[in-house]
């Protein structure tokens, strides 16, 4: 997810690559520290918690550093990330603290490109800049398009890294494309981004077809035949619903929350968690304050609103409509208070909803404006193994969350792909 070129400077404590984790009980191992805004412990790592993450597939569903590189003319001596870049959230020593596994990059592009047709041009841009990215750093990356590419990779000690399409602009409503896409490595699609297809609605788009239309359902369709795993973050209740009715395997949220915890239409309603166990799907959880924290939810309702006042205002001058969510920003600020306690409330309301089974992690780093705290960067992925540990969740159920489920859901949408061929 990208908000409108919101850039997000790390504070100087997350550059230090540390693990600031809290735990809500005291114990020789790790004490107690009350350190975050509102007064709740700091979760500090223990050595069992360490060993758990070191061993855990540890796979996060969605990173937007491809765009983030893009923004700043790719990647350079400047922007090397095998050196610490304090501007991103993502760079290789913070992948390696945070014990990350595996990692599918998003070749996200600007809705507004289907305006003027580039969305396939540049989307392939994308999906070159993470092959660069493997390529420039072959020792840490290797391109993974299946689930045994995973396994192996990771064996050999490297983040396997997969290609998301974050958006359904990008096949420029065309099925041959769709299937272009899968042949350059894309293994899933997310099948909205923040405005309505002519084919599906978005969440934050105006709804035109109640869900999907024919041809929408002939994308998913097609997506299952592939073996490309169908991403439905960002897309309306009623398109969820309707994927939910017609797919032929399992569903992925690549980074949504729980709408019960904070109601924004980013996350997922607890109607369509139900039908998880059913599915067989995966909600993984997105980290944005503006989703996770309630207040900030409430604050992001509104801003999207105002979004689509300004496009419809000034369709033809994104300057116009940036400079006014800029003003609209400064007189609007977020709570300050969201922690890593409000990303565990998703975690737990989606365990208690849909099942143990059907959680994962997509941080969204380098995608959004605003991160909670202890979960500053992509190295602090251990504070949520800790996290869980402290609440009583077993070694099986942790490493579950951590890539277990995620790996299951590949694996099926690949035999489903197999039986439908």
């Amino acid at each position: 997810m990208r908000l409108n070129r919101w850039i997000f400077c790390l504070s100087s404590t997350s550059l230090l690559g540390g693990l600031f984790v809290t735990v809500p009980t005291a114990s020789a191992e790790s004490p107690v520290v009350n350190a975050l805004p509102t007064g709740r412990p700091t979760i500090v790592v223990s050595q069992r918690a360490k060993e758990i993450h070191a061993t855990a597939p540890v796979i996060d569903g969605h990173n937007d550093l491809p765009w983030a590189l893009r923004e700043v003319g790719g990647l350079s001596d400047q922007y090397d990330i095998a050196k610490s870049q304090p501007g991103f959230h993502t760079d290789i020593p913070r992948l390696r603290t945070g014990g990350v596994g595996a990692q599918f990059w998003s070749v996200y592009v600007p809705v507004s490109t289907r305006r003027n047709g580039e969305s396939l041009q540049m989307t392939l841009e994308q999906i070159r800049t993470v092959r660069q990215m493997i390529d420039r750093y072959d020792e840490t990356f290797a391109l993974a398009l299946s689930t045994s590419d995973i396994q192996r990779i990771r064996g050999e000690g490297k983040i396997a890294s997969m290609i998301g399409i974050e958006g359904g602009h990008s096949i420029e409503n065309s099925l041959n494309v769709l299937r272009q896409l899968y042949l350059e490595g894309a293994r899933y699609m997310t099948l909205t981004h923040s405005e309505t297809l002519e084919w599906a609605d978005s969440c934050t788009g105006v709804p035109t077809h109640g869900g999907l239309a024919p041809f929408g359902e002939e994308v998913v369709a097609e997506m299952n035949r592939l073996g490309m795993m169908v991403d439905i973050s960002h897309v309306s209740a009623d398109c969820m619903r309707d994927v939910l009715r017609i797919t032929n395997a399992p569903v992925i949220f690549s980074h949504s929350s729980a709408m019960a915890v904070a109601d924004h239409p980013r996350n997922v309603p607890d109607d369509v968690l139900k039908q998880m166990p059913a599915n067989g799907g995966v909600v993984m959880i997105n980290f944005y304050n503006g989703f996770v924290h309630p207040q900030d939810a409430a604050l992001s309702k509104k801003r999207y609103a105002l979004l689509a006042t300004l496009k419809a205002q000034f369709p033809a001058d994104e300057e116009k409509v940036d400079s006014e969510l800029k003003r609209w920003d400064l007189a609007n600020p977020n709570s300050k208070d969201c922690d890593v306690y409000h990303v565990l409330d998703h975690i737990e309301h989606v365990i208690r909803v849909a099942g143990i089974d059907h959680i994962g992690i997509g941080g969204d780093y380098d995608g959004i404006g605003a991160v909670p705290k202890q979960l500053e960067d992509v190295s602090t992925y251990p504070v949520l193994t800790q996290a869980l540990l402290d609440r009583g969740y077993s070694e099986a159920d942790i490493r579950k969350f951590l890539g277990g489920n995620i790996m299951r859901v590949f694996e099926q949408v690949e035999s489903a792909a197999e039986k439908l061929r």
